[in-house]
């Protein structure tokens, strides 16, 4: 579920105040049919601790939430806002089920030399999750074939060629190839996080709250079983 789906239009802006803000969130959850089979809810929020943050962890207060997953960029200017992220976990009873690190370098596709386009002046956020005793999952490094895949809808596991694509009347069938670059290092994230997840027992509906902070930060949340999505 989006607002985006409401409006008229993807190029308009919704300028609303908290009241408004949260009566979405709360109409989202309760009004949205949710499959039987979800596995997980995935809420992604803006950065900071704001209304939105406030209300979601109200109205998920009786969900059993697994806990928050908090992603950053490695400079201090982003892990400023993380470790205010993780201090709102704690004082609203949030479990931080760990840290991510993105965009932590970029890997020269010629020479495979790896540049630290975003500073690690304080230590990057590995340093910081293990001051703030938090788990951290992984990095990801800043990958343009992850964008590409993001934008046209495709999974990062199998890039896809356009260069390649058969064009048949309104179908179009493109040659599967390897994984991009950055897959392993998300794969072994996600792995870290089911493991973090795995501690939840299996036979109650729970709920598990993401949040992202980077140079333009963003949050988000998953519960299975209850009442979606995300960017690299």
């Amino acid at each position: 579920m989006s607002v985006g789906f409401l409006l008229s239009s993807r190029e308009d802006a919704i300028i609303w105040r908290g009241p408004r803000k949260n009566g979405l969130i709360t109409q989202f959850l309760t009004d949205t049919t949710w499959s039987d089979e979800l596995d997980y809810l995935i809420i992604d929020t803006p950065p900071g601790t704001s209304d939105e943050h406030i209300s979601m962890a109200q109205l998920l207060k009786k969900s059993n939430v697994d806990g928050a997953v908090i992603v950053t960029t490695p400079q201090e200017v982003a892990l400023l806002d993380v470790r205010k992220e993780i201090s709102f976990c704690r004082k609203v009873g949030i479990k931080v089920l760990g840290v991510v690190e993105n965009m932590a370098y970029f890997q020269c596709p010629c020479c495979d030399h790896k540049a630290k386009i975003f500073a690690p002046t304080t230590g990057g956020a590995a340093t910081m999750a293990q001051k703030m005793g938090v788990p951290f999952l992984g990095s990801i490094p800043l990958d343009p074939a992850m964008l590409l895949a993001c934008e046209r809808g495709q999974s990062c596991w199998k890039q896809q060629d356009d260069d390649s694509a058969e064009v048949d009347g309104d179908k179009q069938q493109q040659q599967q190839q390897q994984d991009i670059p950055s897959a392993p290092a998300f794969a072994a994230v996600v792995e870290n996080l089911l493991k973090a997840v795995g501690d939840v027992d299996d036979s109650t509906d729970t709920t598990m709250t993401a949040t992202t902070t980077t140079s333009t930060s963003a949050s988000a949340a998953t519960t299975p079983a209850a009442a979606e999505g995300t960017n690299e």
